[in-house]
């Protein structure tokens, strides 16, 4: 990489041509959140990838934050109490949207207006929390909160 970078801990996916940055502290449910949005979306016979899982390298590259995978874990994702499984990959995307998973109950019940991730290297993301349980699956609730559903 030429462009300076920083190391996240989180994951990173492309849902048919939006990326996502899914962060959150251990155990709060990235790494399957990231599996069950993947396999939702290519049972709808839509294009989506995984970036990387756990540890991901972020830029800043003509005003986009583009996100790519550390080579010692690309292709990886760890479903916790399983083990590591190999996922299918791309080895970049542009980064549109960070994604926390939150679990019931909800506080606040609302979040802030307007929320960002502060990534600390000349841009943020916009933030959306995540419900993860429920009835309601995560992508459906994220096709609900995103601009025009971004083709989910």
């Amino acid at each position: 990489m030429t462009a300076p970078f920083i190391n996240v801990h989180g994951t990173a996916i492309v849902l048919g041509t939006t990326g996502l940055l899914i962060t959150g502290p251990s155990g709060s449910g990235k790494s399957a959140l990231a599996l069950s949005c993947l396999s939702q979306v290519r049972r709808r016979g839509r294009f989506a990838a995984l970036v990387a899982d756990d540890r991901v390298d972020l830029t800043l590259e003509n005003g986009r934050i583009v996100a790519r995978c550390p080579a010692a874990i690309r292709g990886l994702l760890e479903i916790r109490g399983s083990g590591i499984a190999e996922v299918g990959t791309v080895s970049a995307c542009v980064l549109d949207w960070a994604i926390t998973p939150v679990r019931a109950p909800f506080e606040p019940r609302l979040p802030p207006e307007e929320e960002e991730l502060q990534l600390g290297i000349g841009r943020n993301l916009p933030l959306l929390r995540l419900p993860i349980e429920g009835p309601l699956s995560p992508l459906d609730a994220l096709a609900a909160l995103l601009p025009e559903n971004v083709g989910l």
